[in-house]
């Protein structure tokens, strides 16, 4: 096997695939419950918080792997197996994600987690991960700054989001923005994408005093000072915001945003963590005009994502889940979607459930995901797909104004980062 350099890890090292290990059984024997499981069925994790700030965005992540979770079963399972999912509620504290993931590796020894929303709760578990030689599937937007070999990254790399929303801000096409104000909930994701976007706008000749930084705790829910001061900030014209908002602190804001009268017309703001998901818990009519920067939108007219957009309302409805008549696919849905498959297929291809076998059957797969076509990076962890740009409509949705060519290489360590 290649050996593979991974950067920033809790400990650095040079890992070599053919050297990780699963992790193993602890002594004792097994009650007759617990060998049925393992002789027909595997178990695996969903680590997503289901109640505190975060669970407006994590909600959805939960119940699409359970949606493709019941399809691969109604399939014939994974190889011959059923899954079994373990589901556990972290409620948005990045400390119990910690736990809840050693117990998941430890306790219940599930084959793969899938789990998390903010770098903060992925950063403490990635040493859990590390440690225990598990394998998490991660499927939101990140800063980047990070490879783990026990982590696949389904989400976006800065080279896939933060760089070409700012680019399409300062194009003919996307209004030639000259002022930027970097908002921000007070984490490490918003800290360092910022830190990418600052030194990118100043590469590309935007004077310092044209970029104003600024963050709020997690559940912030005053922004009328903020707004305020957007609202002069933005009065000499050409300027917008990049919101790096997590949560349910983007609901005041964008309320607080309209109240004062701020439009997408005079200071459209760019949204790096709102999706459709989001939006149901908006006023969207207000909302009209304002973008979002991803990989994905539920509006993608494909057959494919036609199929899987109806797919996701039916499992909802059917299944009596709050809010079913107007349930939405967004990027992280898609992703976490798309991270279930992956591992299906890396553990068909491997014929095994073994971690170090499953990561070494992943490098350079192929998928058609509900957004196209992805390619996971042959070294790197992360998924090649297209970046897009979306305008958000009356009713919700985005239209989708801009995107790559081509599908984009995942580049998680940013030259912009420092």
């Amino acid at each position: 096997m290649k050996k593979i350099l991974f950067k920033n890890l809790s400990t650095a090292y040079i890992a070599v695939f053919a050297g990780l290990t699963v992790c193993c059984s602890g002594g004792g024997k097994k009650s007759q419950e617990k060998q049925e499981i393992d002789d027909n069925a595997v178990e695996v994790g969903i680590l997503h918080s289901l109640s505190g700030t975060m669970a407006i965005s994590e909600v959805s992540l939960r119940d699409v792997l359970l949606m493709g979770i019941e399809e691969i079963n109604n399939s014939g399972g994974v190889l011959g197996k059923k899954i079994v999912p373990r589901v556990v509620d972290p409620a948005s504290d990045w400390d119990l994600f910690a736990e809840k993931a050693k117990e998941l590796l430890t306790k219940n020894k599930v084959s793969v987690v899938f789990g998390c929303w903010t770098s903060v709760s992925r950063k403490s578990v990635l040493p859990v991960f590390e440690e225990y030689k598990g394998l998490l599937f991660y499927p939101v937007q990140y800063e980047g700054q990070e490879c783990s070999p026990n982590i696949i990254y389904t989400g976006a790399t800065p080279n896939q989001q933060l760089i070409p929303a700012a680019q399409y801000l300062m194009s003919k096409e996307g209004g030639e923005y000259k002022q930027f104000y970097l908002l921000g909930t007070d984490y490490v994701f918003p800290r360092t994408a910022n830190t990418i976007l600052r030194n990118y706008l100043l590469s590309q000749g935007i004077p310092e005093q044209h970029i104003i930084e600024e963050y709020t705790p997690f559940n912030h829910q005053d922004y009328q000072t903020i707004v305020s001061k957007i609202k002069r900030f933005a009065a000499s014209g050409k300027a917008c915001v990049l919101s790096t908002i997590n949560g349910d602190s983007n609901v005041p804001f964008y309320k607080e945003f309209a109240n004062q009268g701020l439009s997408a017309s005079h200071c459209p703001v760019m949204a790096f963590s709102v999706a459709e998901d989001e939006l149901r818990s908006m006023d969207t009519e207000f909302l009209a005009g304002h973008l979002a920067a991803w990989n994905y939108f539920q509006s993608i007219a494909t057959p494919d994502n036609l199929q899987f957009v109806e797919n996701f309302k039916n499992y909802c409805k059917t299944n009596n889940l709050p809010g079913k008549d107007a349930r939405v696919t967004d990027d992280p849905v898609c992703w976490s979607y798309t991270g279930l498959y992956l591992w299906k297929a890396a553990v068909e291809k491997a014929g095994s459930f073994e971690v170090e076998k499953v990561i070494a059957a992943l490098s350079d797969m192929e998928f058609q995901s509900p957004s196209g076509p992805v390619k996971m990076h042959p070294d790197n962890h992360h998924l090649a797909k297209k970046a897009l740009i979306g305008k958000i409509r009356a009713d919700g949705q985005f239209d989708i104004i801009w995107e790559t060519d081509d599908i984009v290489v995942p580049e998680p360590f940013s030259e912009f980062a420092k």
